[in-house]
């Protein structure tokens, strides 16, 4: 790879960490069996989650199966260039035959070997091998774009559900904060110093608080769910993620460098190249082929013959051999050599334009990334300031509400608005990180190779190939497949329990 090119393993061992919504919303806590305290859980990385992920998830073991067939089709096609052993036997017992003269046998066995040796077949075995190698090459790339798009299923679930956790504790905040407000406005209404149309109005806030820490519980269960089919574990204690380096200058930078190494588009133009080598195998349907062969043949007729068949020099037994060269020249084949050469420049016609549909996907994909990375940032500055201006804004309410220039709407107005930006935060980073992983990942800067795993190496697809493409045996079979990726049938199922306050040195 170039030099240029970011290492996924920048990205994860990187020591500037993202500050999601506040400094405490990256402690997140699994959530714990029934009728049990939340414990303690190690903290869990994204880098961790990946490395899980890239040895377990079934979409990517899938196509790495899907690519050792695809290794196959290589030996399959030089296999119609190699010579080819067959053995036969037969046994024959005459029952009845009114032409008979006595002579010959009764009855006879015979073993042959024949050796069959294909000399010209007209370019279609050298164009299948080729044809074959090229969808190999093709299907590595497939592979890079399936651990690509693994790697960012596991980044929008990650951050999913640090999202999530920190929009529960908002909400958890809020509504304690409304709850208490609540009660001090119903206390205050016992007293005469407030009417029944505000504790109406605190209630009604005290309600819908109450209906939005529900909803917000539940995507953060369906975020822990997705986040588990995915990584393949329960997410625990999640860290805040490291900040993506090296993002590119400018969308323009970001299409030109996906253009060169997306692993789909390059996956596209090898696929067409393929096509090609296709036609001209149909076309050698149209050409003449010469073939070797050459046999040798055992007969046994088991003491059949009689004596006056021994007489005029007919054996009991015997071998016989024979050579010969196979010319085979078509001539009228009802059109059928054409049709398959048409067919076969249809489907090059197909995969010339399934490169320029997933040129344009790749650009439109970039660039919508970028645009939403870009648009992120922005949010995230906006809400930044408005959390903190809503955070005076809240203090100065209280203090104006104490003194009567304030109503308990106001207050609880404010408590909305605090709590709207700061939820627009959380999803502003959140879909920062996503879009901006989204860019690299378009680029072809975040698959397995850019990813240094401890403890074990990387899936090397051309390790199979090499194994396969010259065997020979006709008997070398595999070990029956078993299950590679792990089951989540033992995971519990999540609930919206989160530890500790979102910020405890800022509580509302």
């Amino acid at each position: 790879m170039k030099e240029a090119k970011m290492r996924l393993s920048d990205i994860l061992a990187g020591v500037s960490l993202l500050g999601l919504a506040l400094p405490a919303a990256a402690q997140t806590g699994a959530p714990p069996p029934a009728g049990q305290a939340p414990a303690a859980t190690p903290t869990t990385t994204l880098r961790e989650a990946m490395v899980e992920a890239y040895r377990t998830n079934p979409d990517i073991t899938g196509q790495r199966a899907s690519l050792r067939a695809t290794d196959e089709s290589v030996p399959i096609a030089r296999a119609a260039g190699l010579p080819s052993v067959s053995s036969s036997g037969s046994y024959n017992e005459n029952l009845y035959d009114t032409d008979s003269s006595g002579l010959g046998p009764t009855r006879q066995g015979s073993l042959g070997v024949d050796l069959s040796v294909p000399v010209f077949t007209g370019g279609s075995v050298r164009n299948s091998v080729r044809a074959a190698e090229t969808r190999v090459e093709a299907g590595r790339d497939g592979l890079r774009s399936a651990e690509s798009q693994l790697f960012s299923n596991v980044v929008a679930a990650y951050m999913d559900v640090i999202r999530d956790e920190a929009i529960v504790r908002l909400n958890q905040q809020n509504a304690r904060v409304l709850g208490v407000n609540s009660q001090a406005t119903r206390d205050r209404f016992e007293v005469g110093d407030l009417t029944r149309t505000d504790v109406a109005q605190s209630e009604a806030r005290q309600a819908l608080a109450e209906s939005q820490l529900r909803s917000a519980e539940s995507r953060l269960i369906s975020s822990r769910e997705n986040y588990i089919r995915i990584v393949g574990s329960v997410p625990g204690t999640l860290a805040a993620p490291p900040s993506l380096p090296n993002m590119p200058a400018g969308v323009d930078q970001a299409v030109s460098v996906a253009l060169e190494e997306n692993p789909a588009l390059a996956g596209a133009k090898k696929s067409r190249d393929a096509a090609g080598y296709d036609v001209n195998v149909a076309r050698a349907g149209r050409l003449p082929q010469v073939s070797v062969g050459v046999g040798g043949d055992y007969y046994n007729r088991f003491g059949s013959v009689s004596g006056f068949g021994r007489t005029a020099g007919i054996a009991n037994d015997g071998f016989a051999t024979s050579a010969g060269v196979t010319l085979r020249m078509p001539l009228f084949q009802g059109g059928r050599p054409a049709a398959q050469v048409r067919q076969a420049q249809a489907r090059q016609s197909v995969a010339i334009e399934q490169v320029t549909a997933t040129e344009r996907s790749v650009i439109a994909q970039t660039r919508s990334a970028y645009a939403v990375w870009q648009s992120a940032q922005r949010v995230i500055e906006s809400s930044r300031l408005a959390v903190q201006a809503n955070q005076l804004s809240l203090e100065g309410v209280r203090a104006e509400n104490s003194v009567g220039t304030r109503t308990i709407l106001d207050i609880l107005n404010a408590e909305q608005e605090l709590l709207n930006s700061q939820v627009q935060l959380v999803t502003a980073e959140r879909d920062a990180y996503v879009a901006g992983f989204a860019v690299l990942a378009a680029m072809g800067r975040a698959e397995a190779a850019d990813l240094g795993l401890d403890g074990g190496p990387l899936y090397d697809p051309v390790a199979n190939y090499d194994r396969v493409k010259r065997s020979l045996s006709d008997w070398r079979d595999n070990p029956a497949p078993k299950p590679e990726a792990t089951r989540t049938t033992d995971t519990p199922a999540q609930t919206p329990i989160v530890s500790g306050p979102l910020d405890p040195q800022n509580p509302r």
